[in-house]
């Protein structure tokens, strides 16, 4: 089993009341402790957050969930930092453009199976060119890990997977997490499901899913699109598709420091 999920921030979000942060991380306590007592010894968590802002002041909340969860018996094996480049625009501090996702197992022997999410090497046919393994490839040919930094872009206006739901992360977040954490026909749980991208991503990749919500119209949205993956018509963004490539006649010209990039368009004869 893998919990996948991203709760309320306590921001003041449509779906949710604004309360004391205190009040706010003890509500939560009691569904990470159902999570924990629900949950196969080898199974994950991946809880995805950002922060809560109070009058400016910003509280990272994968910081103060993680002794919630060790509390209840859980192990933190990655913070993964899941970056984009769109998003609200600050003037009092740095604009925001990451959330993590921390992944918990509950015991030593879980499921991970990394050559399915690994990713195309750098340099490719880069081989050792001294020592006993000279002249052999010193990468994996299969692709190399994808780190804990994972540049996946958010779901926004123009975004092919965009539905009603305010704050949707994207189906390649969860589908790296389902390839690498479960076996076909594992059960897949989302408890704050909202338009459904848990429960798409694991009907697209074989898995049972299950999720809760209190919103009636998330609910809805999040039955058609386990409808649609499940005839193969749900809307999405390719797995693996770059973030962004530049086109074949563009050349990027880097000014002095402070100075802003700028793009030049090459002309053939």
């Amino acid at each position: 089993m893998l919990v996948v999920t991203s709760p309320p921030y306590n921001i003041g979000k449509p779906y949710e009341a604004r309360i004391d942060l205190r009040a706010y991380l003890a509500g939560q306590r009691l569904v990470i402790a159902e999570i924990a007592r629900v949950l196969d010894p080898r199974g994950s968590v991946c809880w995805q957050v950002g922060n809560h802002v109070r009058r400016g002041e910003v509280f990272p909340l994968d910081s103060l969930f993680y002794s919630e969860f060790v509390d209840c018996g859980f192990k933190l094996r990655n913070r993964i930092i899941w970056e984009f480049e769109h998003g609200l625009h600050c003037a009092t501090r740095l604009s925001g453009r990451y959330e993590t996702v921390s992944w918990f197992t509950k015991s030593d022997k879980y499921k991970f199976y990394l050559d399915r999410i690994r990713v195309p090497q750098k340099y490719p046919g880069k081989k050792h060119y001294k020592g006993p393994k000279k002249g052999q490839f010193s990468s994996n040919p299969a692709g190399r890990n994808p780190g804990d930094v994972w540049a996946i872009p958010n779901v926004k206006h123009n975004h092919p997977e965009k539905t009603d739901h305010p704050c949707q992360f994207p189906l390649e977040l969860v589908e790296r997490l389902i390839l690498a954490l479960t076996d076909n026909g594992d059960l897949v749980c989302d408890p704050y499901m909202g338009s459904g991208t848990t429960i798409a991503a694991a009907v697209l990749h074989g898995r049972r899913a299950a999720g809760s919500e209190v919103k009636e119209a998330y609910l809805h949205i999040a039955a058609a699109r386990a409808d649609l993956a499940a005839t193969g018509q749900l809307p999405r963004r390719e797995y693996g598709r770059a973030v962004y490539v530049p086109p074949p006649h563009t050349s990027l010209t880097t000014r002095p420091w402070g100075e802003a990039l700028t793009r030049e368009a090459t002309h053939e004869p």
